[in-house]
């Protein structure tokens, strides 16, 4: 299965209306930074009486510093967390110290890029927050 950008007849990219609807249908989600920590907060939107609310994990830890939260579609956000935690890992083996928070952000934006560019991937319907 490919998935090649598709243009609609105004220009835009069809797949970008999709991921924009797909986050803005998400419940919002707010990281507020204090002198000596954070806080990463969101919604959880039940969204069917059989909808267990301890089987999803919006907010997910990624290091002991650094923890993620999304609005958007949460497999997608759950292949951005594994990347993001093997991404630390990988890190962590090669300098002996914990990922510098900027540093983790710029390598999972460059994962959500890949996902647009590639012909052989669906593109991910997800906005993160690392803090």
């Amino acid at each position: 299965m490919h998935f090649f950008p598709q243009h609609s007849p105004s220009g835009k990219l069809v797949q970008i209306e999709y991921a924009l609807a797909a986050v803005a249908a998400g419940a919002p989600s707010v990281g507020i930074k204090a002198s000596n920590g954070v806080v990463l907060a969101t919604e959880k939107k039940q969204k069917s009486i059989l909808y267990d609310e301890q089987s999803v994990h919006k907010v997910e830890p990624i290091t002991k510093h650094i923890g993620m939260v999304y609005s958007g579609m949460g497999p997608d956000y759950r292949v951005l967390v594994r990347r993001a935690r093997k991404l630390a890992q990988q890190y962590f083996l090669v300098y002996q110290e914990p990922i510098p928070t900027g540093q983790l952000v710029q390598r999972v934006a460059s994962v959500m890029q890949e996902y647009t560019q590639s012909g052989f991937t669906a593109w991910l319907c997800t906005i993160s927050l690392q803090i």
